[in-house]
């Protein structure tokens, strides 16, 4: 999807350390760029509170497709909007874009469950985060688009 496809974008710099021997960032680094973006997004825009926070989301699925590769010392733009909002569960998709490109250099979705942090099951998503989260969806958002 092009650029304008995301809602939300947060400006990632690579490190020295994220390149590997090959010369370009090593693929592990892209779901950490993935990971960076959905949670800075739900601390700032959403309130979570990830230390104290008696719901938080865990992480239950996710997938990267790469096209074209980043190096250090190139900035990552990391583009993130919401593809499915269920009851307790969200489907991101992130698109990673290089300065100045219109389509991705790649794309990736993260599915998060929330949960009551002490108990360890799923739970609704509460309210000032599905108000975030609803903010940069994609799609209609209705009764039927949620799931347990």
């Amino acid at each position: 999807m092009p650029r304008a496809y995301y809602k939300h974008f947060l400006t990632i710099p690579t490190r020295w350390m994220d390149n590997d021997i090959y010369g370009h960032v090593n693929n592990v680094v892209y779901y950490s760029w993935f990971d960076t973006v959905i949670n800075e997004y739900l601390i700032r825009i959403g309130g979570l509170d990830i230390h104290n926070a008696p719901i938080v989301g865990f992480a239950v699925d996710s997938g990267c497709t790469y096209k074209k590769s980043f190096a250090f010392p190139e900035p990552v733009h990391a583009g993130l909007c919401v593809s499915k909002l269920g009851n307790s569960s969200v489907r991101y998709e992130v698109g990673l874009f290089g300065e100045g490109d219109d389509e991705p250099r790649a794309t990736g979705f993260f599915v998060h469950v929330f949960v009551d942090r002490a108990a360890g099951k799923s739970v609704a998503i509460p309210a000032g985060i599905r108000t975030a989260l609803q903010a940069i969806s994609n799609h209609e958002l209705n009764a039927e688009n949620h799931d347990t």
